[in-house]
C-alpha cells in the first residue's frame, strides 16, 4: 500500500478529517514510530486529538493485541497518583484496605498513554523516570522491586521546556519522553479543514437523529474560517451540534452563527501575524484591505516627510491655528458689514505674509532624484481597485501560481479564486 493510501486508510478508520500538510506530516511520523518501542511525546493544544494519535500508534505497533490504558495525569489528585500508577500494599495508607495493582503493572506488555504529563508531581516524575530507564517500580508501601514492560506515550498541551526552566518538570525526564516528538497543528493553522470538519460533524449529527444536515452560506463560511478556535476540533464539533439543534433552517447564515456563538466576532486586528513555522493564520479578504491601508499610510508618511523637508530647507513657517481659522472661516457666517471686515483682515494677513509669499515663489526644488522617474499619476483610493492591483501584482510576481500568490497575500487559495473571478482578472 502506498504512503498516500495508507494515510487515507488511517484517516478513514479513526475519523480524521483534513488535508493539512502539517496534519499529514504528524500522521506519517506517528505511523513510522509505531513500529518501534520508542517513547513518544505528543504536543498540541487542548482539543486537537492527541489521544487519537496515541491510539493510532498503539494499534499500528506489535503491542496492538495487548492492553492500552489512557491516564489523565491532571485529573488524579497528587496524594493518590503514585498509588494509581504503581499500586499499593495493604495498610500503606489510611484507606488502603487491601493491595492494589497499578496501571503499569496492569498494562504489562501493552501501552500506557500519559495525557497532560506536565501536570505530574515532581516525586511521581522521579518514579516514572525509573520505569523509563530500567522498567522497574515499587508499589506504595512496598520494598519489593517489580518489573514491567510497557511502552509509554506522553502528551502535553504546555511547553515542557518552559516548565523545565521553572523547575516544574525534570529535565532528565523531559529528554527521556521526548525521544520522538510529534506536534499536532491547532485548528487555526488548518483553515482549509475547518469547513470539511463542520460538514462532517453536521452529517454525523443528522444521521444520528435522522434529520437533514445543516449547510452554511458564504458569509457563515468566512466567519468560521477566520475564528481562532481556542478549543480546536472539540469547540468546532460543539458548534456544529448546537447549530443543528438550535436552528430551524437548513441554510445557516452568519447572523445565525453569531446568535449561537457571539465569540465568532472576536478578532485580533489590524495586526497581520505570520508564524515563521506555522501556516498563515488568516485567509480573509480583510487581509488585503489592511495591506492597502498600510500602503496608504506609508505613502502619507513619505509625503509628510517631503513637505517638512521642503519647509525647513526654504526657511518657511506655517500659519498659526488662529490665523488658519480666520482664513478659512466661511463668509456666510457674517453679516455684510462683518464680511467686509473679514475681507480686510484677510488682505492684512496677506500683506503681513508678503515675505513668505516671495519665498514661496522663489523656491527651487532639486529635481535630480526625480529625473529618471515617470510622471506621478494620482493614485486611486478605491479599496476595490487597490485590492485588484495587489492581486495582479502577486500573480505576476509568482508567474500565475495561485497557491504562492495566496500565501504572499495572506489569504486562502479558495478566497483568491473567488476574487479573481469577481474582478475578472486574466
Amino acid at each position: 500500500m502506498s504512503n498516500k493510501n495508507l494515510l487515507q486508510s488511517v484517516k478513514t478508520r479513526y475519523g480524521i478529517v483534513g488535508r493539512s500538510i502539517q496534519l499529514d506530516q504528524a500522521l506519517e511520523r506517528a505511523l513510522r514510530v509505531a513500529k518501534t518501542d520508542l517513547t513518544v511525546l505528543i504536543q498540541g493544544e487542548s482539543g486537537v486529538g492527541k489521544e487519537v494519535f496515541s491510539k493510532i500508534i498503539h494499534d499500528q505497533s506489535i503491542r496492538k493485541h495487548e492492553v492500552f490504558i489512557a491516564i489523565n495525569c491532571g485529573a488524579i489528585p497528587e496524594g493518590t497518583i503514585n498509588s494509581e500508577l504503581f499500586g499499593h500494599e495493604k495498610g500503606s495508607f489510611t484507606s488502603a484496605t487491601g493491595e492494589r495493582k497499578g496501571y503499569f503493572e496492569t498494562a504489562n506488555g501493552g501501552t500506557v498513554f500519559l495525557d497532560e504529563v506536565g501536570e505530574m508531581p515532581l516525586d511521581t516524575q522521579a518514579y516514572l523516570l525509573r520505569v523509563l530507564e530500567s522498567g522497574e517500580f515499587m508499589r506504595v508501601g512496598s520494598s519489593k522491586v517489580q518489573k514491567t514492560d510497557v511502552r509509554i506515550i506522553a502528551a502535553t498541551n504546555v511547553d515542557l521546556r518552559e516548565n523545565v526552566s521553572r523547575n516544574k518538570f525534570r529535565e532528565d525526564l523531559f529528554y527521556r519522553l521526548n525521544t520522538v516528538p510529534i506536534s499536532i497543528p491547532p485548528l487555526r493553522n488548518r483553515r482549509d479543514d475547518i469547513l470539511l470538519l463542520f460538514r462532517r460533524f453536521a452529517i454525523d449529527f443528522a444521521e444520528r437523529y435522522r434529520s437533514n444536515p445543516v449547510r452554511l452560506d458564504e458569509k457563515a463560511e468566512i466567519l468560521l474560517e477566520n475564528y481562532r478556535w481556542p478549543g480546536n476540533i472539540r469547540e468546532l464539533k460543539n458548534l456544529a451540534e448546537q447549530t443543528s439543534v438550535l436552528t430551524e433552517a437548513e441554510l445557516i447564515t452568519a447572523e445565525d452563527l453569531i446568535g449561537i456563538k457571539p465569540e465568532l466576532l472576536q478578532r485580533n486586528l489590524p495586526a497581520i501575524h505570520r508564524d515563521p513555522v506555522d501556516e498563515p493564520t488568516s485567509n480573509s479578504e480583510r487581509e488585503i484591505l489592511y495591506k492597502v491601508l498600510f500602503e496608504m499610510k506609508r505613502d502619507l508618511s513619505e509625503l509628510k516627510k517631503f513637505v517638512m523637508e521642503l519647509v525647513s530647507r526654504n526657511d518657511l513657517s506655517f500659519p498659526s491655528n488662529s490665523e488658519l481659522k480666520q482664513l478659512t472661516a466661511p463668509l456666510t457666517e457674517y453679516s455684510s458689514g462683518d464680511q467686509h471686515k473679514q475681507k480686510e483682515r484677510f488682505s492684512d494677513l496677506l500683506h503681513d505674509r508678503t515675505d513668505e509669499v516671495d519665498k514661496l515663489t522663489s523656491i527651487v526644488i532639486n529635481t535630480d532624484r526625480f529625473r529618471d522617474e515617470e510622471p506621478e499619476i494620482e493614485e486611486s483610493l478605491s479599496l476595490e481597485e487597490n485590492e485588484k492591483r495587489l492581486i495582479k501584482k502577486a500573480l505576476e510576481k509568482h508567474a500565475g501560481r495561485r497557491k504562492d500568490a495566496a500565501l504572499e497575500l495572506g489569504i486562502a487559495e479558495r478566497t483568491l479564486y473567488r476574487k479573481i473571478k469577481q474582478y475578472d482578472i486574466q
